[in-house]
C-alpha cells in the first residue's frame, strides 16, 4: 500500500480525467446550441432559452461517489443517519470510482415558457437517440425536466455526458435551492424544508402557466 487514501485516490482520478470531463462538456454545449437554433431564431419576445455547461467540481463528485456506494457494494442513497462526513469502506476501495458518476460533465437547457421544454426535448433526442432517459423527478414522483445520459465515443469512451432540459423559473429556483439545502445535510433532511421546496415548484409551475394562458388569450 502506499498510504493513499480511497478518498487520495478518487481525488487523482478526477484531476486525471477533467481534461476529458471539459472536452465532453464543451462539445455537448456546442452541439446543442446548434441543434436548437432553429427554436432561437423561433423565439417571441416574452420567450427565453438559456444554454449552460457545468463540470462536476471534485468535492461534488465525491459526495456523489460516496452516496451511489454502500459498504456492500450495492448502490443506494445514503441514510442520513450515516451523518455528514464521507465514508468509505478501506476494505472496498474497487468499489468507488468516478466514472460511476453519470453527470461528471452537463448541460442545462433552461426554457421560457413551458412549451419550449417539450418543443426542445423532442428535437434533442432525435440527435441523441441512444442515452438513457433519466428525469429529474419531485417527491411525489411526477417529472419536472426530462435528462439523458450517454457517451461521446468519439471525445471520450470513460466520461458520460448528461443534459437535461428545464422550466427556466424552475432551473433559476434550483441554482439557489441546490445550495442552500444539499450542501447542508440537515437542510436537506427536514422535511418541512421539503415541503417548502414542493410549494415553490408548484407555485412556479402555476406562473408559467398562467403567462401562457393569459398570452395565448390575449395575443399582441
Amino acid at each position: 500500500m502506499d498510504g493513499r487514501t480511497i478518498e487520495d485516490r478518487l481525488r487523482e482520478e478526477y484531476f486525471d480525467l477533467l481534461p476529458e470531463i471539459r472536452r465532453v462538456a464543451w462539445q455537448l454545449e456546442a452541439e446543442i446550441r446548434f441543434y436548437t437554433l432553429p427554436i432561437l431564431r423561433d423565439l417571441k419576445s416574452h420567450e427565453q432559452l438559456v444554454i449552460k455547461a457545468r463540470v462536476k467540481e471534485c468535492d461534488s463528485a465525491l459526495n456523489r461517489v460516496v452516496r451511489l456506494t454502500t459498504r456492500s457494494g450495492r448502490r443506494r442513497e445514503v441514510d442520513p443517519k450515516e451523518g455528514e462526513g464521507r465514508i468509505f469502506d478501506p476494505e472496498r476501495p474497487e468499489d468507488y470510482s468516478m466514472l460511476d458518476l453519470e453527470d461528471l460533465a452537463g448541460v442545462r437547457i433552461l426554457a421560457f415558457p413551458n412549451t419550449r421544454v417539450a418543443e426542445i426535448d423532442d428535437l434533442l433526442r432525435k440527435h441523441f437517440a441512444g442515452w438513457t432517459y433519466k428525469p429529474v423527478k419531485d417527491d411525489f414522483g411526477s417529472v419536472l425536466a426530462p435528462k439523458y445520459f450517454g457517451y461521446r465515443t468519439d471525445l471520450s469512451s470513460k466520461v458520460r455526458g448528461e443534459y437535461q432540459v428545464v422550466p427556466m423559473l424552475l432551473g433559476l429556483f434550483w441554482e439557489v435551492e441546490h445550495a442552500a439545502m444539499y450542501k447542508f445535510r440537515a437542510v436537506a433532511r427536514s422535511k418541512v424544508m421539503r415541503g417548502h421546496r414542493a410549494e415553490v415548484e408548484v407555485a412556479l409551475a402555476r406562473f408559467e402557466a398562467g403567462i401562457e394562458s393569459f398570452l395565448s388569450n390575449n395575443p399582441q
